[in-house]
């Protein structure tokens, strides 16, 4: 039974009741009645928009999905495409161990944090970066050698 129906079947109950509405009570539990039945007029109306909400979100993750394949010409398999970039500027990708999408994030993003969020299920990832310069271990091999 939904909102509106609880609140026509109380309504109807009162008037069965056969309670004067010239006295107090019949008053106070009328008024009580009316003000159910705006609520639940209310309640229907918001339900009504937030279905109509998810719809249009939905639909804006639709086209967002497709852009994001168009700009960055992703499958949902393949990898980001690091053609014609330095390799310090590429994303790093991060697949989350939570549901399996890739993450991508600037190294400059990495540097400043030590945490990323997963923007398809929102699972903090930890981020652990590994500095070692080509110098330092060529230094390292010459000195061993």
């Amino acid at each position: 039974m939904t909102v509106s129906e609880k609140a026509s079947y109380i309504k109807g109950l009162l008037d069965g009741m056969n309670i004067s509405k010239e006295k107090d009570e019949g008053k106070l539990f009328s008024a009580i009645a009316d003000l159910l039945e705006d609520l639940s007029l209310s309640v229907a109306d918001l339900e009504d928009e937030t279905s109509a909400m998810r719809e249009y979100i939905d639909e804006l993750d639709t086209d967002l999905s497709a852009l994001e394949s168009d700009v960055y010409d992703l499958d949902d398999e393949e990898e980001y495409d690091c053609e014609g970039c330095d390799e310090e500027e590429c994303p790093i990708g991060l697949e989350c161990p939570a549901c399996g999408e890739m993450v991508y994030a600037e190294p400059c993003e990495l540097e400043s944090r030590d945490t990323l969020e997963c923007p398809s299920c929102g699972q903090i990832l930890n981020i652990v970066c590994e500095d070692v310069d080509d110098e330092e271990e060529e230094e390292e091999e010459s000195s061993e050698n």
